[in-house]
């Protein structure tokens, strides 16, 4: 647990614009059962997920101030992630209301071994226009995460343009996630948001869909010539990839957990690479930092598992890499502390 001590300030300012989904996940599901056959389950839990909604959770436990910007239904699902959003601090005034429309949501059977097939609804947030969107909330943000802009519809490509761009004048670091897998026709949609972005923070699966490349140092590279600042790869179990500033490519391992549920460890990456940018790490260590909390939200049903503070995410890092928990711990330290 957290030692007990001063209130921290806020590491930072975070808006994440995109996918808000409303998962329901049970587990373990070896099968379904035919007919109207039933199956008593160990756990079934509701997340508030989605490459904006999933990082924006684990963004708070983190300490982080998020505000949240996208499109969901004037439904009861929608009622579900707000009052998840709510409970965790997130500011929910940019989740726009859309009539007659489905949030978008999703049902995971977890198999024992932590794999996660879904049965998705799109739904409303394919439904975010430019209009929906409070520039003003944009400029004030440290940090600005665009989830899944190749699943959000018209506004995806050229439409989040102006988003980014008035969160970069203002100064914020831009975040870049996806998705679905996606397609070369989405990575020349996309091309010219993505190479906007300071960080770009796929797995290699949506990686190699976008650039078509089978070799990742060469769909990294494909990347970074759009102009991308940077890129971090999760790998899965095998940890993941990123660009070191100075042309160089590091893979950082993984720490070993017994993993319940895959979902959602993208989205705890996401937010331990933006954590770590906000406290003023180098690549490297905030990318460790981002894989400590991938495989923490393993460690249980939901993508805002295993995570709790940035102090204890910090301690499980240091079981496998002493240094970098002591740098971040470091840098975490620095900051002022209210009287």
């Amino acid at each position: 647990m957290s030692p007990a001590g001063p209130a921290r300030p806020p590491i930072g300012r975070v808006v994440t614009l995109g996918a808000f989904i409303l998962d329901v996940l049970g587990r373990p599901v070896e099968s379904i059962p035919p007919g109207q056959g039933s199956v008593v389950l160990q756990e079934i839990r509701a997340t508030a997920a989605g490459t904006a909604a999933g990082p924006a959770v684990d963004l708070a436990k983190l300490g982080a101030q998020v505000s949240a910007i996208g499109a969901v239904g004037d439904d009861v699902i929608a009622d579900i992630i707000t009052a998840i959003l709510r409970r965790h601090g997130i500011d929910t005034a940019g989740l726009v209301r859309k009539p007659g429309i489905q949030t978008a949501a999703t049902m995971l059977p977890i198999r024992p071994n932590g794999e996660r097939p879904a049965l998705h609804v799109p739904g409303a947030m394919t439904h975010l226009r430019p209009a929906d969107i409070d520039l003003a909330q944009v400029r004030a943000c440290d940090v600005l995460l665009l989830g899944a802009p190749d699943a959000l519809g018209p506004i995806g490509g050229d439409g989040l343009g102006a988003v980014a761009e008035a969160a970069r004048a203002a100064g914020a670091i831009i975040v870049i996630d996806m998705l679905r897998r996606g397609s070369r026709a989405d990575f020349e949609r996309l091309a010219g948001l993505i190479g906007a972005a300071d960080w770009f923070c796929p797995n290699d699966d949506q990686l190699r869909g976008l650039t078509g490349r089978a070799d990742i140092a060469d769909a990294i590279a494909d990347v970074l010539g759009l102009g991308t600042g940077g890129v971090a790869v999760t790998l899965g179990a095998d940890g993941c990839l990123v660009t070191d500033g100075d042309g160089g490519l590091l893979h950082l391992p993984a720490q070993q957990v017994d993993v319940v549920d895959t979902t959602g460890c993208g989205d705890g990456f996401d937010a331990g690479m933006i954590a770590g940018l906000l406290l003023g790490c180098g690549p490297a260590d905030a990318a460790r930092l981002a894989t400590a909390c991938g495989s923490l939200v393993a460690t249980g049903l939901g993508s805002d598992a295993g995570i709790t503070s940035l102090d204890d995410a910090i301690e499980f890092l240091r079981r496998a890499d002493p240094g970098a928990a002591a740098r971040i711990a470091g840098q975490q330290a620095a900051r002022p502390v209210p009287a």
